[in-house]
């Protein structure tokens, strides 16, 4: 196959500005990867701008892609050798891809998919299934298991997945990392295999929250704003018990968090059954879900069912003729799932869009826009590979019902890892509105660290009596960093700062530090949103105001630049640089 052809170097046009990039065809790595990849090459970033200019947004981060991303020489392979096989090589490259190229970021891989993205338990017969290395005797979790795999590994610092059913969202949870949904719409699917074109949203993983957010910035094309807290947290009480695991685990953690970080009266329980059956009238009419016979079915299982057909009705649409045609061996999981159900209906399709558009409005009308919706990922922790669990009823019910309300209603979601129970990664997700994309970002990089301190805390309580010797910790790795600082090892002094950070997330100097290793390597975005942490955390932290003016001032706010200059001379009048920067700005803002 083309793709697997050694040292081949393709010269990609991206078509913006005349970019070019090069790209490099590997050699397969055997296991070493963990079985994420299936291809490695590279897509190079163009060079960064000349100053007063900000460099690239993503400068520094590695990235790869799900096989469902074109690349230009690449045949896309869809997690099925025989897609391979009849397929030609991408002319162009994905925009997505493109984007976060021309962003500074590196493409060094596709990662394995499912069988044709269907599935959401990672194993693909047709390739070695990648191995969940938070888990290896565990399945990874799907359809874009391989890229969650390649973060966990620490092979690249993101990377990019579709989730139709939960594709990025149940292998962030079961391989313990980071996994955003983009709400439906909210970045273009050109480019892209379609699974289910109405359920498929483009989402990446990431092993904190501060990359995360970079690259959701960079691909939701953001302008700078304040970051936003939300004011309300609605745990669905009901959906917890679909839980196999204990309710406590997960509803403990984010509750003593959200009281840390905000008080208790965000605070809210709300029952998803009743609300959605008042909210959602064209539920009633679906009269195609399988167990529609029994009028006491939960709306969580009719929501469910919902999605199931409409995957399969729009999967068809879309691959029925190759399916019919080619004929591939497809696993008889799936084939039963797609080819073994009789066709819908015009009106079935038309009541099932209906159903889609009230759960928009539903979720949108319970979470304004400043709400977030707190719901388990998945049901239960990994289950083991190879294991009957995967395939039964009460696995796929539960998991479905979760996993329906942000594929069904296009709204944004995010898996958050929770750390372990029985040595194995669990995780909860936060839901936000449609369109909510940004404030959820947002809300992630705030409560993130709380989370995992809480986390530990509630699966072991006599961790909270660490307090004092992680503050010690945190002042080592403090220390560390500014040697780091001192010798100009820019990258390292960041990881150690962001180590004192996660040990004692509130301490402004660590911040402000940090802040001072972004401002030298040229990425002024992060080293802004460092100070402003700073500050809120110490609002006489002169030097957090120094940096914050001097990003500003780099990223083209001059008159935000000027104030935090001023204000610096507020807390220390006889500060030289502060009086020198505010004047200079002055006359060259006037």
């Amino acid at each position: 196959m083309a793709s697997h052809a050694a040292n081949l170097w393709v010269l990609l046009g991206l078509g913006i500005a005349g970019i070019l990039l090069a790209t490099k065809k590997l050699k397969k790595t055997i296991r070493e990867d963990f079985g994420a990849f299936i291809d490695k090459l590279l897509l190079l970033p163009p060079p960064q701008p000349a100053p007063p200019k900000a460099p690239h947004p993503l400068t520094g981060l590695s990235f790869a892609v799900s096989d469902l991303f074109d690349i230009q020489g690449y045949v896309t392979g869809f997690g099925h050798p025989d897609w391979v096989r009849t397929h030609e090589a991408a002319s162009s490259t994905c925009p997505v891809v493109s984007t976060l190229v021309e962003g500074g970021a590196t493409c060094v891989g596709k990662t394995v998919v499912d069988e044709l993205a269907f599935s959401i338990s990672g194993e693909n017969k047709h390739y070695d299934s990648p191995t969940n290395p938070a888990a290896p005797s565990r399945i990874p979790g799907g359809a874009c298991s391989g890229a969650a795999v390649a973060v966990a590994t620490n092979a690249v610092d993101f990377a990019l997945g579709i989730d139709t059913v939960g594709g990025v969202r149940v292998p962030a949870g079961y391989c313990g990392v980071l996994g955003f949904k983009f709400s439906h719409g909210a970045v273009s699917n050109t480019g892209i295999i379609p699974v289910s074109s109405s359920l498929d949203s483009v989402g990446w993983f990431a092993r904190d929250p501060t990359t995360l957010r970079r690259v959701g910035h960079v691909l939701l094309q953001l302008p700078f704003a304040t970051q936003r807290n939300p004011r309300q947290i609605i745990l669905a009480g009901d959906y917890f018990q679909l839980l196999k695991i204990p309710v406590d685990r997960i509803t403990q953690v984010v509750i003593k968090s959200a009281e840390k970080l905000f008080g208790r009266q965000l605070l809210k329980h709300q029952n998803l059954e009743s609300y959605f059956e008042a909210k959602v009238p064209s539920l009633k009419e679906l009269t195609r879900a399988k167990a529609s016979d029994n009028t006491n079915v939960p709306t969580s299982r009719l929501l469910a069912n919902v999605v199931q057909l409409l995957q399969r009705h729009e999967f068809l649409k879309n691959h029925g003729d190759w399916i019919n045609t080619v004929k591939p061996a497809i696993d008889p999981v799936i084939s039963s799932q797609v080819c073994e159900n009789p066709e819908l209906t015009n009106e079935e399709v038309e009541n099932l869009n209906a159903i889609r558009n009230q759960m928009r409005v539903a979720i949108g009308s319970l979470l304004k826009d400043d709400g977030i919706l707190v719901v388990p990922t998945m049901p239960v922790v990994p289950p083991k590979l190879g294991s009957k669990e995967i395939t039964s009823e009460d696995y796929q019910n539960r998991a479905s019902s979760l996993l329906s309300i942000a594929s069904i209603s296009g709204c944004c979601q995010v898996t958050v890892p929770l750390g372990y129970h029985e040595k194995c990664p669990v995780s909860v997700s936060f839901i936000a509105r449609h369109g909510g994309d940004r404030f959820l970002l947002d809300t992630v990089q705030t409560m993130y660290a709380t989370l995992q301190e809480q986390s530990t805390i509630v699966a072991d309580p006599k961790s909270s009596k660490k307090t004092i010797s992680q503050e010690e910790l945190a002042e080592i790795a403090k220390e560390k960093g500014n040697q780091a600082f001192k010798e100009k090892q820019w990258p390292k002094a960041i990881t150690l700062y962001s180590d004192a950070i996660k040990l004692s997330d509130k301490n402004a100097t660590y911040y402000s530090n940090r802040a001072a290793a972004y401002l030298a390597l040229g990425s002024f975005v992060l080293a802004e949103e460092d100070c402003t942490k700073a500050i809120t955390l110490d609002k006489k932290n002169v030097k957090a105001y120094l940096r914050r003016g001097t990003a500003r001032e780099m990223l083209g706010y001059y008159k935000e630049a000027i104030d935090d200059f001023k204000y610096a001379l507020v807390l220390e009048p006889n500060n030289k640089r502060a009086a020198l920067s505010a004047q200079r700005l002055q006359k060259d803002f006037q």
